[in-house]
């Protein structure tokens, strides 16, 4: 299935790409999601028609994420939560948990912004954490699990 990208997508293109990918990928994500449209000719001209404005959207979402990346940059997160004996976590934080301590401190941060390679925290300590703002846009923040 040939779809042209209406925004930047990771591992795929730039706006205004024209790739192949597979059908259900499309079809199920990123049509739905108005992250891309099917390449007829129509819309091909569809799109010429309207490039102007969807390269401005696509800077103002980046700038954005650049200005909540300040943002998150200046935060100091303290997540405390139950222990046991030898500084283990009765249960775990995970990305749910973190969005929540960030939006709490002040810069709204969604739970599938956050990315957790090793897994969720079962100790304390300090931690860096990647926030995923926009696919060029990624903060890493030191957060802190504490007990309680």
């Amino acid at each position: 299935m040939d779809v042209i990208l209406l925004e930047k997508t990771a591992n795929l293109g730039n706006l205004g790409d024209r790739v192949t990918i597979k059908a259900g990928y499309g079809r199920n994500y990123l049509i739905p999601q108005g992250k891309a449209v099917a390449a007829t000719p129509k819309k091909i001209a569809e799109f010429e028609a309207r490039r102007a404005e969807l390269e401005k959207q696509a800077t103002e979402k980046l700038a954005a994420a650049n200005a909540r990346g300040e943002a998150l940059s200046k935060l100091n997160i303290v997540i405390t939560h139950k222990t046991g004996d030898e500084g283990r976590l009765f249960g775990s934080v995970g990305t749910q948990n973190i969005a929540e301590a960030i939006s709490a401190a002040g810069v709204k941060v969604e739970k599938a912004e956050v990315r957790l390679p090793n897994g969720v925290i079962r100790n304390i300590g300090e931690y860096d954490v990647a926030i995923n703002l926009h696919t060029d846009v990624v903060v890493t923040l030191p957060i802190k699990v504490a007990a309680e």
